[in-house]
């Protein structure tokens, strides 16, 4: 089976930084990590290919240094890491970089399975997945917590839901995202580290993949922030101190005109 994991590199989020001129985040001197969401992606795939067979290749858009976290998905079980960077792609929003990391994949094969996580956790829209599979015309799930059954032609995974979980039945080729509930990531081993400190990173541009250059970066991005800012308070504050009964009394007082 040919799996697919696009991973995202993110900044530790311990260490957000704003630039206050272009209102994106900045990341020169931020800790970047592996978006934690693909990580769990990342092992559910290793763990299919155990199981059944088959080749997992894991995809990231980034700057050069994002190679950083496809040597560390090589290190825990991934077979080959391919890394999708130009400066054509920068300021892309979610559907400029559905429709680059789809033309990557086309590059790269017909993989029968797609695994991306939830969301990443620095724009934390949970839209990318669904646009991959969207513009590939693939069946998807969002939000699997388990992967009951994998066959030749199928996969059968339970969706988590407000009230419980969906099983659902679908037919391969088709995109997952899954949620932190889904495994355990696993620890690289020293062997696996000194793998992927060995692997070899193809690196593919714009031209690589055959993008359009009106559909990347900014020019391809309908969206655009504008402006990034923190909210101001609004209403009267009141911080009540003394025991627990004292600041219950006092906010009973407070809440009296109310009723």
């Amino acid at each position: 089976m040919e799996i697919i994991v696009c991973v995202k590199q993110v900044p530790d989020t311990k260490d957000v930084r704003l630039d206050p001129d272009t209102n994106t985040m900045s990341r020169e001197g931020v800790t970047s990590i592996m978006n934690p969401f693909d990580r769990h992606a990342l092992e559910e795939a290793v763990r299919i290919k155990e199981e059944q067979g088959g080749r997992v290749t894991v995809l990231s858009m980034g700057p050069p240094q994002a190679e950083e976290v496809l040597r560390e998905a090589i290190a825990c079980g991934a077979d080959a890491g391919v890394l999708v960077s130009d400066r054509a792609f920068a300021g892309a929003d979610t559907w400029a970089t559905s429709y680059t990391l789809v033309k990557a994949i086309e590059t790269i094969g017909n993989p029968d399975l797609i695994l991306c996580g939830k969301q990443a956790i620095d724009g934390d829209t949970a839209q990318v997945g669904p646009g991959i599979a969207s513009r590939m015309g693939r069946p998807y799930v969002t939000c699997v917590q388990k992967t009951r059954e994998v066959g030749a032609d199928h996969i059968v995974v339970e969706r988590m839901m407000d009230d419980g979980y969906d099983v659902v039945r679908l037919p391969l080729p088709a995109l997952l995202t899954v949620v932190k509930d889904i495994n355990e990531p696993r620890i690289p081993s020293l062997k696996g580290k000194m793998r992927a400190k060995k692997a070899v990173i193809t690196t593919l541009g714009a031209a690589d993949i055959g993008a359009e250059e009106q559909c990347i970066g900014l020019a391809g991005s309908p969206t655009q922030v504008v402006k990034v800012f923190s909210p101001e308070p609004r209403g009267d504050r009141a911080v009540f101190t003394g025991s627990v009964d004292e600041q219950v009394d006092r906010l009973v007082e407070c809440l009296k005109p109310f009723i």
